[in-house]
């Protein structure tokens, strides 16, 4: 397989998911500002979106949408820690919060990356994000992850948008339980060769 990437894009979730489950696979980091590949391949016709990740299955099928390519990888694996089997209700609590996470947090990060937008349409955004993220910390109170005691597709979804946060100026100072997981997953060994891997670990 290959997970088509950029360093620090929401792409990490299923990067760190490939390494969580032991899977066999390349990376290959694209340009996003020139939708190139290293071997100047023009992505779009990789994927006509010309979003990350994508994943490239052994049989030339492609996969696109994060939270899908998280399925696939879990479920591949049969890796039911991190995604329960299907008819449980703790699967639909996961997914549930891949939903939430990919519509409420992903996407309210998009304007504040885009120059189009003035410093006051950026500063309501970083307010909204401010309000869910509260929510969230909220709903991390007693437990280590957003499902309880076992890390999921979920956790790996909101530990990579989560740290876009310093990037927008969203400060989640006041935010104790989001930050004691931000800083639990870290210390996961998937998530620091995840890291490394994409030129993202921080120095010693």
């Amino acid at each position: 397989m290959k997970l088509f990437y950029s360093p620090g894009a929401c792409s990490q979730a299923p990067h760190i998911l490939l390494r969580e489950t032991g899977a066999a696979f390349t990376l290959v980091k694209v340009d996003l500002g020139q939708h190139r590949t290293p071997e100047g391949d023009n992505y779009y016709e990789l994927n006509p979106k010309g979003q990350v990740p994508l994943l490239a299955l052994d049989d030339g099928t492609t996969l696109s949408e994060g939270p899908v390519i998280a399925q696939y990888i879990a479920e591949r694996a049969g890796r039911q820690d991190l995604l329960p089997p299907v008819g449980s209700l703790v699967r639909y609590k996961v997914l549930e919060w891949q939903n939430y996470i990919t519509s409420e947090l992903h996407k309210s990060f998009s304007p504040l990356f885009d120059p189009r937008f003035d410093a006051a349409t950026k500063a309501l955004h970083v307010q909204q994000l401010g309000k869910k993220y509260a929510w969230v910390n909220s709903r991390l109170e007693g437990q280590a992850y957003l499902t309880g005691e076992q890390f999921t597709v979920a956790d790996a979804y909101l530990f990579a948008v989560t740290n876009w946060a310093p990037n927008v100026g969203l400060d989640l100072s006041a935010l104790a339980n989001v930050l004691a997981f931000l800083a639990r997953v870290a210390q996961r060994d998937s998530v620091r060769a995840a890291l490394a891997a994409e030129g993202l670990a921080k120095a010693a």
